[in-house]
C-alpha cells in the first residue's frame, strides 16, 4: 500500500473520542484519533516496510507517526536518520514510541548518552526511555554501567524538565526492577529522591512511586 492509501485508511478509522483523549495527553498536531488496536491490525498486515515508515513519519500526522514506529526497521536507520527523527519529535507519546524502535537498533547505546545531553526536552526524554528499555533487555546480565545513571537520577531528577523527570523516574524503576544487583541501590536512590512532581496535564495519569514499582517487579520475577 502507498502512504496516501494508509493515510486515507487511518482517517476512516479515527474517532472524535480518541482525538480528545490524545489531545489531553499532549497530542496537539493533526491526529485522526486511531485506536492502538486498529494500528496493530495495520502493522500485522504491513509487517516491516521502512520506506513506507519514512513517508508516514514525514507526513507529520500523529497516528501515521505511531504506525511508522511500528513498521520501521531499526537496523536500516543510520545515525543521521535516528537524530532526524529524534529532532522532529513533538510530544511525549511519539518520544516513547520512537525510543522503543531505537532499542532494537545497533546504535542504541550510542544514542542513550548522546540524547541525554540534548537541550530539547523530548530528545532528552527519549534518551531516558531508551535507557529503561535497555535496562529491561539486559536484566541481571548488565555490568556496572547502569550505576552511573542511578547517580545522575538521584542527583538531578528534581532539576530536569517536566517530561524528563517522568522518564528518569521510569528509568530508575526499570533499572532497579530488572537488575537484582542494583535493586537496593535503586531503592536507596528512590528514598533519597522522594516524590517526583510531573505535570501530566488534563489526564488521570500519576507519576509512579519508584520504590513501590521496583518491589512489584522484583516480586513478579520470583513467581
Amino acid at each position: 500500500m502507498t502512504c496516501h492509501e494508509i493515510l486515507q485508511e487511518l482517517e476512516s478509522l479515527g474517532t472524535e473520542k480518541n482525538r480528545k483523549t490524545y489531545k489531553r495527553h499532549g497530542v496537539t498536531r493533526e491526529s485522526y484519533g486511531v485506536s492502538y488496536a486498529d494500528l496493530e491490525k495495520i502493522r500485522k498486515r504491513i509487517k516491516k516496510d521502512h520506506a513506507l515508515a519514512r513517508e508516514l513519519w514525514d507526513s507529520g500526522n500523529h497516528d501515521a507517526r505511531i504506525l511508522a514506529t511500528m513498521i520501521a526497521d531499526p537496523k536500516a536507520m543510520s545515525s543521521q536518520e535516528l537524530d532526524a527523527w529524534a529532532g522532529s519529535l513533538v510530544n511525549h507519546v511519539e518520544a516513547g514510541a520512537f525510543a522503543k524502535v531505537v532499542a532494537e537498533s545497533p546504535l542504541k547505546r550510542e544514542k542513550v548518552d548522546q540524547w541525554m545531553e540534548a537541550e530539547e526536552e523530548l530528545v532528552e526524554s527519549a534518551g531516558w526511555v531508551l535507557l529503561a528499555h535497555l535496562a529491561m533487555q539486559d536484566g541481571d546480565s548488565a555490568d556496572g554501567g547502569y550505576e552511573r545513571y542511578l547517580d545522575v537520577i538521584e542527583k538531578d531528577i528534581h532539576n530536569r524538565k517536566n517530561r524528563v523527570r517522568a522518564e528518569m523516574n521510569g528509568a530508575l524503576i526499570a533499572i532497579g526492577g530488572s537488575n537484582a544487583r542494583l535493586t537496593e541501590r535503586a531503592l536507596a536512590a528512590a528514598a533519597k529522591i522522594g516524590k517526583v512532581e510531573v505535570d501530566h496535564g488534563d489526564t488521570d495519569c500519576k507519576t509512579p512511586d519508584a520504590a513501590g514499582y521496583i518491589r512489584k517487579m522484583v516480586e513478579r520475577k520470583k513467581k
